[in-house]
Parts: structure tokens; sequence; C-alpha cells
């Protein structure tokens, strides 16, 4: 049976929202229970995909916020030891914040979490399911639509 583009939008876009709706419901305890706000958890998780100290205006315009909030949600995350701040060596005035040991290893329990969930989710599809998905996925992956995308996002 072929499908058209539309119906497989639909299909796939159901699918992935329900596979991250599943994984992101078990990685958020921890967040739920530090109290984050989705700011927060957002900026964590930016902190640990960046991996190195940051500006708090740099974080501020990669997560759409004001100064002003970006810094209020440091000072939040400061009391619950998640991140610390510093002065930039270069530029005293510029406060530089990175995650702390407690806050990497929050996000990389969330991460793990969401992984867990994708794990016994694959762990449960049938065989023939599992196989079928698999090789789709594989077919996919070694293509090139994928790459051409990925690269016309990444130039815009």
């Amino acid at each position: 049976m072929a499908s058209k583009p539309d119906e497989l939008y639909l299909a796939l876009e159901d699918f992935m929202m329900r596979l991250m709706n599943l994984a992101e419901s078990d990685g958020m305890d921890a967040m739920v229970e530090l109290d984050l706000s989705f700011s927060q958890a957002r900026m964590l998780f930016l902190l640990a995909k960046w991996g190195e100290p940051t500006p708090i205006h740099k974080i501020a315009r990669a997560l759409r916020l004001s100064d002003a909030a970006a810094g209020r949600n440091v000072e939040a995350l400061l009391k619950l030891d998640v991140v610390e701040r510093r002065e930039s060596p270069e530029d005293r005035r510029v406060k530089l914040v990175s995650l702390t040991p407690i806050g990497e290893k929050l996000s990389l329990q969330h991460i793990e979490s969401k992984r867990a969930s994708i794990r016994s989710f694959t762990a449960d599809l049938p065989q023939d399911q599992r196989d079928h998905l698999h090789r789709a996925l594989t077919d996919i992956l070694a293509g090139d639509t994928l790459r051409r995308h990925t690269h016309q996002e990444n130039c815009l």
C-alpha cells in the first residue's frame, strides 16, 4: 500500500509525540522533585549540551528570554546547587554559568531515563514490528535524505 506524504507525516507525528511523551514523563520526575520551572529545566539542559561556562546573555538569547529572566532562573538554580556562576576572566562584568556536579548528574539522569523508556518500548514491541521498524529506520539513516535536511537547517 502506497502512502501519501501527508498520511506518513500524520502517522510519524503521532508516533513521535507518543514516544516523546512516554520518555518525557519518565524523565521529568527529578525535575518535578526540585520544582524546576520549564525555563529552568531548559537552561539546565542547554548548559549540559554546551558543556562549558556560558555567559548569561548568551543563555538568554538561546532560550529567547530577557537577560533579567535568565538571571532570575540562574539565581533559582544557584539555590538548588545545580549551577555555579563566576566572573569571566576576560571581563568581570560578564557572569559565566556552568553546571555543578549535581546539575550534571541531574541532566544525565534525565537523558538516561528517556533512553530507558525507549529501550523498554523497543523490548515490548512484537518481533515482527521490531524487525520492520529496524529495517525502515536503518534504510532511512543509511540514505541521504536526513543528511540533506540537517545540512539545510544548519545553514539557516
